[in-house]
């Protein structure tokens, strides 16, 4: 009597975030990710949840001189051995600046974590849209508020634009240096 042993994936949740070159064209980008998905789906089994596109955003800190890139973010199920593949083909693609792929907690669903994903992500927007209304503000204020320090005029702070010190008065002889007509010093 021979034994069966039925043979399963070890499908484990991941996260992905792809930062592709800002002048590639969409079909460059639909092409990398087809690629992604035949690698996850077909070649190892897994299968990919979802992928949003956040656009074209401004690096943190310059890549191979670009300043801004497309970002991507992507969910799915794969085999381990499939993160080591997809990391192998984007770092052959030019048009990949960056990626990063995490390893997600089994215990919490892939809906679950996108669901939460997107509610700190939506707050963390709202967050900075409340920081930039308060920075416009303040810019406005400043600028209602009259002239700043180094803009005031010789009746506002003391004299000669030069702050609170006032004006200085008339300059003597110097001193300590060379003087050209005593010869006692030669």
């Amino acid at each position: 009597m021979a034994l069966v042993l039925e043979v399963r994936p070890n499908l484990r949740p991941y996260e992905a975030v792809i930062l592709v070159h800002p002048d590639a064209t969409e079909d460059d980008q639909k092409a990398l990710f087809k690629k992604n998905k035949a690698i996850i789906e077909e070649q190892f089994g897994g299968s990919v949840k979802h992928l949003d596109t956040w656009g074209k955003r401004n690096l943190a800190n310059p890549i191979e001189k670009f300043k801004k890139a497309v970002y991507f973010h992507t969910t799915f199920a794969a085999n381990p051995q499939a993160i080591a593949e997809l990391e192998r083909t984007m770092r052959i693609n030019d048009k990949v600046v960056r990626f990063m792929h995490t390893r997600l907690d089994e215990a919490i669903d892939l809906a679950t974590h996108l669901e939460n994903f997107r509610k700190t992500l939506a707050e963390s927007a709202a967050r900075e849209r409340e920081r930039e209304a308060k920075f416009q503000a303040r810019k406005a204020a400043q600028r209602a508020g009259g002239p700043r320090r180094d803009d005031r005029r010789d009746d506002e702070g003391g004299g000669e634009g030069r702050g609170d010190r006032g004006p200085r008065g008339p300059r003597g002889p110097r001193g300590g240096g060379f003087d050209e007509g005593s010869e006692d010093d030669i």
